[in-house]
This record gives C-alpha cells, structure tokens and sequence, in this order.
C-alpha cells in the first residue's frame, strides 16, 4: 500500500481507482466535547475534499470506482449546527450519484441513531456503532455510515434483515422509491426517494472515567486512569483484576487497598482491538522528518483510530456485495486500521493507497501492513 499524501492537495482521477473508500474527517468541529465549530470547521471541511476525491474518482472512471464510500464519526455530528451538518453530509453524498437530490431535514429537527435511503439505482445507510458490543472492554460510540452508488445494499449491510429492514416496494406510488420498513420507524418522502429513519440502539456514551467492566472512549492523551489490586495486571477483556468500585451521583467510591495507573499504550493498543505492540515501530525517516514510536505519539495515535470489531463486522458484509479481488483505498488512514481489516477478507496488497499527513501514522502503515501484508 502506497501514501498519496494530503487530502486537499489529491484528485480523483489521478489516484488508482479502487472498489470501496473509507474515510472518517477529523472529528473536533463535530464533537460535543469540542468547540461544535461544525462540518465547515477547519478540520471537520476536510469531509468536502473527501467528497471532491470521490466524485473525481467516479467521474473519471464513468461512474464505476468506487462503488462504496463508509463514513466514520462521531455522534456529535447528528446535533452538530442543530442538525444542519449531518443533513449536509448526507445530501452531499448522495449527491455523488444523483446531483439533484435533496435531503431534508429530520421530524421534529432530531437525527435517530439509524435511518437509510434508497434512491433510484444508489442507497444510503446510517447507524450508530458502540464497540463494547462487539468485543471491546470500551465504551466507544460511533457513527457508520454507508453509500452504496451502484445499488440497494446499504442498509442490507448495516442492519440485520430480519426485524430492521423488509421490503416495501409494492406499498410505493409512481415515481417514488419506498425505503426499508420497520415497525416504529419514521418515513418522509424526498422527491423521488425516501427517506426511512429509525431510533437505533445506541447503548453506551463517554461515560466517566472510572468503570467496573469497561472503559470510557479512549482519547489521544495518556490520561485514562484504571483501578486495579496492588498485586494485580490489567489486561483489556479480563475484568478479574478491576477493583470492587462503583460510580454513584458523580462520586466514585473506591474499596481500600487499592491503586490508581494509567493505561498503557498496549492497553491502548487492545481496547482498540488492534494486533499488540502495532504501533511499537522502529525509528524511521517519513520525508524530511524523523519519526520515532514515543508513548506521547502511540497514545494520540491510537486515541485518534477506529476501534476495529464493529468495522470488522462492517467490511465483512460490504465484502460479501463484492469480488473477492475488490480493492480499497482509506482517506484519513491513520494507522491502517481500515486496510488491515479489509485485507483479511481480500487478498494481500488490496488495499492499494492511504491518504494521510501524520508522519508517525504513516510509519505505522509503512512498518506494520506493508510488512505484515505486501503487495503482491
């Protein structure tokens, strides 16, 4: 896998094309614990030069690559400019494929934690993901997005079939699309789509920092704090070593003989549900900057990733609409967590290029998946 560079310096049509692309804006202007400058924020408008990229990309190749884009951030964006941001994300979107869409605003201007839209040949679909039901000893609440531009597949890959999205195509009038049904959902028509939302299941929050079973969302500084016996060693999954502590009207109440530690960065490392030691590198040289694997940078690098287990889950069912030969490209790598994922059902060197600018992220990709897994 090759580095591209910065985002707001790439076009579409001069990058590989590839079959999926993965990205997730940085996400302070969206978040409720930032300054909420919103989606035109100085870092959170880099969603725009994602959208640029992939539109190039799909001008270029008439319409063929990418035929998936998967969004990641941070619920704050549902709120964000009282709704107007995650509105734009979405008509910004599907405008990809249909430039006249237009996508309105929620019932009672409130964003649910799932909805989809199916358009004429194209789909959206949204939910909220919280990584300690996929696996994780964290509490990390994120939003998945998904476009499908050449088909109906989005909310076929996000929600179980069963009980969340059945067809409803018979029920349409002419010259309107019927998105999935579900009993409690909300249906809105937006010309000729609609638009299907539901409240989801969005367990979980940030949380304090104090915890029995699991931890709060991690962040990219070292200030996660853990309890555990003198004589005990934490290891993210076993809760055996966490202290007999609760959490009671904003006061934690901890037992006697006990301790207070910071994570470590291989804590760090398994909350995220990455490989151990991923992010110990060698000391290398990315241009003209010498990079090496301090804790300071392991920390905020991993504070800055996706957790992988539910984006596991994701891929996997994005893969299944795809040949087995489909290839990706991540904006916003970070450390390679997208790439890593995807080339463990896709073989080895699919995931063909990253467009990222942090010089230790960089070196943690270059070190560990073109190692780990060569283009072949």
């Amino acid at each position: 896998m090759i580095h591209v560079g910065d985002i707001t310096k790439l076009h579409g049509e001069d990058i590989e094309p590839v079959d999926v692309i993965t990205f997730g804006s940085p996400c302070q202007d969206l978040s409720a614990a930032g300054q909420r400058a919103g989606l035109y924020g100085e870092k959170s408008s880099l969603f725009l030069d994602a959208v640029r990229v992939i539109s190039e990309m799909r001008r270029a190749t008439n319409g063929r690559y990418p035929r998936y884009a998967i969004w990641e951030n941070v619920p704050g964006a549902f709120s964000s400019n009282a709704g107007s941001d995650f509105r734009d994300v979405l008509e910004k979107l599907a405008q990809i494929k249909a430039p006249d869409a237009s996508v309105p605003r929620p019932p009672r201007n409130k964003w649910p934690t799932a909805g989809c839209i199916l358009g004429t040949g194209w789909s959206l679909a949204w939910r909220v993901c919280d990584a300690q039901f996929w696996g994780v000893p964290q509490r990390r609440r994120r939003i998945a997005l998904i476009a499908d531009f050449a088909g109906r597949s989005a909310s076929e890959i996000l929600f179980e079939p069963k009980g969340m999205c059945e067809s409803a195509a018979t029920n349409g009038t002419a010259g309107q699309e019927i998105a999935c049904t579900s009993r409690g959902d909300t249906t809105q028509d937006v010309g000729p789509l609609t638009m299907k939302m539901r409240c989801g299941h969005g367990k979980g929050g940030h949380g304090p920092l104090f915890q029995i079973n699991k931890s709060a969302t991690l962040t990219t500084r070292q200030e996660q704090i853990l309890i555990q016996p003198v004589a005990g060693t934490l290891c993210a999954g076993d809760s055996a070593g966490v202290s007999n502590q609760y959490v009671k009207q904003g006061k934690c109440i901890i037992t006697p003989n006990l301790q207070l530690r910071r994570l470590t960065p291989l804590e760090y490392e398994r909350l995220q549900g990455f490989p151990d030691y991923w992010t110990l590198i060698e000391p290398s040289k990315i241009g003209n900057r010498r990079v090496a694997g301090s804790d300071c940078a392991r920390y905020k690098a991993l504070g800055n990733s996706i957790a992988l287990p539910p984006w596991r889950w994701i891929l996997k069912r994005v893969s299944a609409f795809l040949p087995t030969d489909a290839t990706l490209g991540s904006l916003f790598d970070g450390i390679g967590g997208f790439p890593l994922l995807w080339e463990e059902n896709h073989p080895a060197g699919s995931a063909r290029w990253a467009s990222e600018i942090e010089a230790f992220s960089i070196a943690v990709t270059e070190q560990q998946i073109n190692k780990k897994l060569p283009i072949s």
